[in-house]
């Protein structure tokens, strides 16, 4: 049986100081793409954050040199990171964040394609934690260096060249974490410069279809409902994509909880895909059945 890739805020109250537990907030800094309604992850995490949390800048730990957004860095860079925040090797590592984006599923998925099995979000993020009576503390404090040692696991990761073969050849599932009329190519991307529309042969379910207005993942039989409704068998070999590979982990979180911790995440999605001009792309609503 898969063992949940979730604890709750009341299990962190209890949990938090114990000596191989490690927390890391994952807010992302969305202010560059949504000036007007986003905050900054790095400056909230100084105004408030759990006690003994380091801020894990999931832009800065990714491929630099790739022109996507936060691509996977290489083995040896995602290493230094997690040990300059102390993260060692047989730790529980708590992933939390204070966004929209749920970016803390992609924390999560970046730990474990690096081989990081004892990882875990916690369920309704920083708001859950201040709602159970989560002390908080400010400052940004400083890490004794860890042993954290990554060992990329290929099976959990898709490339373009990964997907070309999918849509080619045929292969995994592809389901799209993106809101329904971007998915469909009704409106524009966020991203100057992408096409609209979807991978062909992809399905959709909104991640944000996933939580409850708390911010609480839904119940598993609630998730397989939705899944389900767009055609997708909760235990069958999938991949997931979305705008730049976060909310795309929010699915495979979803579905780990389900039982299937094997699915793949396309790290560059449609901000590759949708800028590329040797990929095939659809528009419209899709019946997957």
């Amino acid at each position: 049986m898969t063992e949940s890739g979730l604890v709750s805020a009341r299990w962190l109250l209890d949990n938090y100081q114990q000596d191989n537990i490690r927390i890391l907030d994952a807010s992302m800094d969305a202010t560059v793409i949504f000036p007007d309604t986003w905050q900054s992850g790095p400056v909230e995490f100084e105004q408030a954050h759990i006690p003994g949390a380091r801020y894990f800048d999931i832009d800065k730990t990714s491929d630099t040199s790739s022109g996507l957004p936060h691509t996977l860095p290489r083995p040896e860079v995602f290493q230094s990171t997690m040990r300059s925040l102390g993260i060692n090797a047989g730790d529980h590592v708590i992933v939390y964040d204070n966004s929209l984006l749920r970016s803390a599923a992609r924390g999560w998925w970046m730990l474990r394609v690096m081989g990081h099995a004892r990882v875990s979000v916690l369920d309704g993020g920083l708001e859950a934690w201040k709602q159970a009576g989560g002390p908080l503390e400010t400052g940004a404090p400083r890490a004794v260096e860890g042993d954290f040692e990554a060992r990329f696991q290929p099976e959990l990761f898709r490339s373009k060249s990964g997907m070309l073969d999918i849509v080619e050849r045929g292969g995994p599932l592809i389901v799209d974490a993106r809101g329904a009329p971007r998915f469909n190519g009704e409106v524009s991307e966020p991203r100057p410069g992408l096409a609209s529309g979807h991978i062909p042969g992809a399905v959709n379910v909104p991640f944000s279809s996933l939580y409850t207005a708390d911010g609480l993942l839904r119940p598993k039989n609630e998730l397989k409902s939705i899944f389900a409704r767009s055609g997708v068998n909760a235990a069958q070999t999938l991949v997931t994509s979305c705008g730049s590979g976060v909310t795309a982990c929010n699915l495979a979180l979803a579905l780990h909880e389900l039982g299937n911790d094997r699915v793949a995440v396309y790290d560059g999605s449609w901000v590759e895909w949708g800028s590329s001009k040797d990929v095939p792309i659809e528009t419209g609503v899709q019946n997957s059945s």
